[in-house]
């Protein structure tokens, strides 16, 4: 993997391990969206949780493709998940935060294919 896959893989894993962090220690402008979104307060941490499995799966994949490709494709899938939610909620004005998410994490799963 070349040093610019290396930078930008690793910045995906930071902002999409900083959105772990903002589920997991109850930021309000997260947790506020998510019971708007009618997410069950029961499933937070656990959203938390594998969103910050899946950057840490992605930083792995720096030195691990595979690890970091599979990560990336879980996060694919729990951002296209996200991006349901919002829309179910009918919460339209919201839907790019999802995407906002997905779109990094769907490079860097490029990238690490690519590897």
């Amino acid at each position: 993997m070349g040093t610019l896959h290396a930078v930008v893989v690793t910045a995906v894993a930071v902002w999409v391990g900083y959105s772990a962090y903002a589920v997991l220690s109850h930021q309000p402008w997260v947790v506020d969206n998510l019971a708007d979104y009618g997410v069950d307060r029961r499933w937070w941490r656990w959203l938390g949780v594998l969103k910050g499995l899946g950057a840490a799966g992605l930083l792995t994949g720096v030195w691990a493709p595979a690890l970091g490709l599979a990560a990336a494709v879980g996060l694919t899938g729990y951002f296209v998940g996200a991006v349901i939610t919002v829309l179910h909620a009918r919460c339209y004005r919201h839907v790019a935060y999802p995407l906002l998410f997905l779109a990094p994490v769907v490079a860097a799963g490029v990238l690490l294919a690519a590897g």
